[in-house]
C-alpha cells in the first residue's frame, strides 16, 4: 500500500472525472467504488447509494477520489506533475487535458475539471538543477516564454543557442 494517497474533492462529478482521467493516462485502472450509505448520506445530504469515493490508479500511482460536495474547490496551489518522455506524449497529453486557455502557462494547464497539471519534459528537473547557473537560467528563461513547454527548444536553450 502506498503510504500517502492525493485524495481530489468533487462536488458531483467524481466518476466522471475517474473516467477521464483513466481514458488518458495508460496503466490505469478503477480499482473500487465505495457508495453513500445511509448514515453517509444523512450526514452529507447525498443519495443513498451514490458514489462516495472512487479508489483509481492513474499511471500505477493511487489517488482517491471524493464527492464531497461544493464547499472546497481546485486550486492551482496543488497540480499533478505529469513526466513525459517525448514531444508527442506532451502534445497529446496538453490536448486531451487542456480546457482553459487563460490558465496555460510554462507547461502548466487547467482540465475541465478545474485540476491543475504541470505537462512536462521529464528531463527539465536535471536543466534547471543543473550547477552550471547560465544553463539554468537560460533554460528557465526558455521556460517563461511557453505555455506548453517545447523539448527542443529547451535543449537549444540548455546548450546555449
Amino acid at each position: 500500500m502506498q503510504k500517502i494517497t492525493p485524495c481530489l474533492w468533487s462536488d458531483s462529478n467524481a466518476e466522471e472525472a475517474v473516467e477521464f482521467y483513466v481514458s488518458i493516462f495508460k496503466n490505469s485502472r478503477i480499482k473500487k467504488v465505495a457508495r453513500y450509505r445511509e448514515a453517509g448520506a444523512k450526514a452529507s445530504g447525498r443519495a443513498t447509494g451514490s458514489v462516495m469515493i472512487i479508489s483509481v490508479q492513474l499511471e500505477r500511482q493511487d489517488f482517491l477520489a471524493l464527492n464531497g460536495g461544493p464547499l472546497f474547490t481546485f486550486s492551482p496551489a496543488i497540480s499533478l506533475m505529469v513526466n513525459c518522455k517525448t514531444q508527442k506524449e506532451i502534445d497529446e497529453l496538453w490536448k486531451k487535458l487542456s480546457a482553459d486557455t487563460d490558465a496555460e502557462q510554462r507547461g502548466w494547464l487547467k482540465d475541465k475539471f478545474g485540476v491543475s497539471s504541470q505537462i512536462v519534459p521529464a528531463i527539465i528537473g536535471k536543466m534547471v538543477a543543473d550547477e552550471d547557473a547560465k544553463r539554468a537560467n537560460r533554460v528557465m528563461q526558455a521556460v517563461l516564454q511557453m505555455k506548453k513547454l517545447d523539448i527542443k527548444t529547451l535543449e537549444k536553450a540548455y546548450q546555449g543557442g
